[in-house]
């Protein structure tokens, strides 16, 4: 799916969590810039968080509590290494059954659940954002 501007993201996110079926785990990869935030805010708003959603770029994961339950946002960009995350306690947040929404998830290739939804992000030359979803 192409979005060509931010108006078209509520469509976007509708899209996703409807391939998602009952999958919570959400990895996004895409470049600094690409749009992974803005995506994951919309969403935490279409799954009922009240609170504005942001980058947990330093605390490393937000909680908020959405109509059906806690929903996770992660940014694993200033992760020295894999070891941070399992200090942090990530299986608690990936297995508990919430939506786990994850920044930079190539940061922790050895920690990934088995199963999860992949979202790639790549921006082309006009700044549309192309979006691929696959579910593993």
């Amino acid at each position: 799916m192409t979005v060509n501007s931010l108006p078209a993201l509520p469509q976007a996110a509708t899209t996703i969590l409807g391939q998602a079926a009952n999958q919570k785990v959400f990895l996004f990869y895409g470049e600094m810039g690409a749009g992974k935030t803005s995506l994951i805010k919309e969403l935490c708003s279409q799954l009922g968080v009240l609170e504005q959603a942001s980058s947990p770029t330093f605390s490393i994961v937000n909680e908020y509590q959405g109509r059906q339950g806690k929903v996770y946002h992660f940014d694993f960009y200033r992760l020295k290494n894999q070891t941070e995350a399992l200090d942090m306690g990530y299986e608690e947040y990936f297995y508990s059954g919430d939506y786990c929404f994850v920044e930079w998830p190539e940061k922790i290739p050895d920690l990934l659940p088995d199963h999860f939804l992949k979202i790639s992000i790549a921006v082309d030359a006009r700044q549309a954002r192309h979006i691929t979803i696959e579910n593993f």
